[in-house]
């Protein structure tokens, strides 16, 4: 769609911070209290060899990219992983900090390398924070140089089967909303749409193999919420 821009993600998430905090904080979002928030923890605990009472293999490293105020960087932590979140909003990551223990720093998509992330991870989660078109595929393009061999990304998503809505099932811009939630939100972010093809074909295409794949169901409608993918980086054989 003609005008609308990675640049208009950030913008809007900027002047949004403070209700989505409270969105956050009070449950407001009835999908991530029923179905998708849960389903996020189990995979990643389950894909680090964790399980969500802690037991399990600990120490393993987790890179939260688009933490925001830091909820999953904190429930995985409680599991017995090292966890690190990331957020290109200032105002999140400030809120992220005073809420209890964890490592929190501002990083834009577009700077994300292997000089800004100098450390390698174990797993990089990303939670309904890749919503953009060119830093999206920067995202994935970078992942494979702070991942360690055999690393796991892990992507959660709105599922391109529901939340395509009348429009053609084709990627593109699509309109932002706010509907559903309080009045305290403005000027609503634009993201782009991708089917299920095609967030397959980006992993893919970085050298990732699919690992797990799962389409999260609100069992109130009988429709999935979400998509969830996770790919395994693939070792590269040594050439003499």
């Amino acid at each position: 769609m003609i005008g609308l821009d990675d640049k208009q993600i950030l913008a809007s998430w900027q002047k949004n911070v403070s209700p989505w905090i409270d969105a956050i904080q009070y449950k407001q979002i009835e999908s991530r209290v029923q179905v998708t928030d849960q389903a996020i923890i189990e995979t990643v605990t389950s894909l680090s060899g964790n399980n969500v009472s802690g037991n399990g293999v600990s120490g393993k490293n987790v890179l939260d990219v688009g933490c925001g105020e830091g909820w999953l960087t904190r429930e995985l932590t409680k599991t017995g992983l090292s966890v690190t979140g990331v957020d290109a909003v200032q105002g999140l990551v400030d809120k992220a900090k005073t809420l209890g223990e964890g490592d929190f720093r501002v990083l834009e998509y577009e700077q994300f390398s292997d000089k800004t992330i100098p450390q390698q991870y174990d797993i990089v989660v990303c939670n309904f924070s890749l919503i953009g078109n060119e830093s999206v595929e920067h995202i994935f393009k970078v992942i494979p140089s702070i991942l360690r061999d055999d690393g796991v990304l892990i992507i959660q998503t709105l599922n391109p089967h529901t939340g395509c809505g009348e429009s053609a099932y084709v990627d593109g811009w699509r309109e932002g909303s706010w509907d559903g939630f309080s009045q305290g939100f403005c000027d609503p972010a634009p993201w782009y749409f991708r089917t299920v093809e095609s967030w397959m074909q980006l992993f893919i295409n970085n050298g990732f193999v699919l690992a797990d794949l799962k389409e999260p169901v609100n069992y109130r409608t009988g429709k999935p919420v979400s998509l969830i993918l996770a790919g395994k980086l693939l070792s590269l054989p040594v050439v003499a």
